[in-house]
């Protein structure tokens, strides 16, 4: 009697491993034939970082506000593959150092170290709780050469050792993108790119910045419009390239740029 009890119950467990590997793989599947649509090919580690970095998501946000998406098909598409999509209209192999500027829980500053392990990526957050979240998922992914600081983004954009340093500085933050320029800007070298990830009907938002990306030393280039695959979501990456130096007025201090905008 006991050994047939015992025998049910590795049946149940072995049942609900069986049931939880078939329910990743299908995930893990997912994922890898939407990224191969951009022209990604996930490695079985990639896939497996994807993994771990969504349970770590869905675990802190029980007790901290990470986001408010957590059904895993939309984390692939809403935060993955959104955050990668970027390859798609930038050539990544040609950069060397990157920061994610207002980061939130690392989108897309990890996705896309997973995917380019060359990048040197800084992951840049205001809250301290996220930088503490960034860290162990750092941690737990094996991943090298990437830092998350605690900081302001004008705070930071005035120190020596990220002022001028990236070759690309990325953003998903939902801000204007004046404010953003302001920023972001400071810290991408001459000839560098400021790349922002917006949604559709940009045009006026994009007029409004014009003068804004002018005086902070970048020159507005273009707006590529790409859709995730097997979704009718829109994204525009509107690419700034630096031609000179911002100059040392700015950033301003903190806030300033959001209440009164370079216009």
């Amino acid at each position: 009697m006991r050994r047939t009890i015992i025998n049910c119950y590795r049946s149940e467990i072995d049942g609900a491993l069986h049931s939880y590997q078939k329910e990743q793989g299908v995930y893990m599947k997912e994922l890898y034939e939407k990224a191969s649509k951009i022209g990604i090919i996930l490695t079985d580690q990639q896939l497996e970082q994807f993994r771990i970095y969504y349970e770590m998501l869905i675990d802190w946000n029980k007790v901290m506000n990470l986001t408010a998406i957590t059904e895993y098909s939309e984390v692939i598409d809403k935060h993955f593959m959104d955050s990668i999509l970027l390859g798609r209209v930038f050539d990544l192999d040609s950069v060397n150092a990157m920061i994610d500027v207002g980061t939130g829980a690392g989108f897309p500053g990890i996705p896309l170290k997973i995917v380019y392990p060359h990048l040197q990526v800084t992951l840049l957050d205001s809250l301290n709780k996220r930088v503490n979240f960034l860290n162990e998922v750092i941690e737990k992914l094996g991943l090298s050469e990437i830092r998350a600081i605690h900081a302001r983004a004008e705070e930071a954009g005035r120190q020596t050792q990220h002022r001028d340093h990236y070759d690309l500085c990325v953003s998903r933050a939902v801000a204007n993108l004046a404010v953003l320029s302001e920023y972001c800007l400071p810290f991408v070298k001459p000839e560098g790119y400021f790349i922002s990830y917006k949604s559709n009907q940009i045009e006026e938002e994009l007029s409004q910045a014009k003068k804004a990306i002018h005086v902070l030393g970048g020159a507005y280039e273009d707006t590529q419009t790409e859709c995730l695959p097997d979704t009718d979501i829109i994204r525009q990456f509107v690419r700034i390239r630096k031609v000179q130096r911002t100059p040392k007025a700015y950033p301003r201090k903190a806030g300033t740029a959001s209440k009164t905008p370079i216009t």
